[in-house]
């Protein structure tokens, strides 16, 4: 597997990369945000994890992180000495697929890697079938992952796409809150709890239909079909 490691840190990064190439990667470090935006050109040249560390020189490596996702689909495991969980629900609402903590085991990071690597090959939270799903004026494409309302297409996140495809899927129907986080996030990591609710707050606001998706107390979510 080709990864693109992140990091301004020249020592760290030699260390890690003799690591990982043992491991079977073929690593390509870039130094800086921009140095990575670069070797990303023009979708992703074939790597199949980026390692995105937050504290680079030239850019905030939170900003690093959402331009990536808005040119590949690649997936971005971020790293870094914030711990808090406000920082880990901002990364993964900026579309980043994992959020590592330093110090690290390197062999957590290793089985992280191979999980995102894993579940982005096989991910299509909406189960297969028809190509389109039509639910009033929003439309949604799932080949292309694209999400239009009144024409009007909705930029949305990975895991904002992946949620709603799963919730449109069934409308009426409600999602426990496990399930969701089982198929959309393919973990069953309880601090994933706070970051479903902020997706779900982000998808309302985008989509401009806040009774969209309800909550149901104590159980989870459905998606409440709006009138064609």
């Amino acid at each position: 597997m080709r990864l693109l490691l992140v990091e301004d840190d020249n020592h760290v990064a030699a260390a890690l990369s003799a690591v990982l190439a043992r491991h079977g990667f073929d690593v390509t470090h870039a130094r800086s945000g921009e140095e990575a935006l670069q070797a990303l050109v023009p979708e992703g040249d074939g790597f199949g994890v980026v390692l995105l560390d937050l504290g680079l020189p030239d850019q905030d490596g939170y900003e690093v992180c959402s331009k990536i996702r808005k040119r590949t689909s690649t997936p971005v495991i971020m790293v870094t000495a914030r711990s808090d969980v406000r920082s880990r629900i901002h990364g993964l609402n900026l579309g980043a697929d994992d959020y590592v903590v330093k110090p690290y085991d390197t062999g957590e990071l290793l089985a992280r890697i191979h999980a995102v690597s894993r579940r982005t090959a096989h991910e299509d939270p909406a189960g297969g079938g028809d190509d389109a799903l039509r639910l009033g004026a929003m439309l949604i494409e799932l080949p292309t992952r694209q999400v239009s309302v009144d024409g009007s297409v909705v930029q949305l996140t990975r895991k904002e796409f992946d949620l709603l495809a799963l919730l449109a899927q069934r409308p009426g129907v409600v999602f426990r809150r496990e399930q969701i986080i089982s198929e959309v996030w393919r973990t069953s990591w309880e601090g994933t709890g706070r970051t479903l609710e902020v997706h779900v707050a982000s998808l309302r606001a985008k989509l401009r239909m806040p009774a969209l998706i309800e909550t149901v107390r104590g159980v989870g979510y459905r998606l409440v079909a709006p009138a064609s």
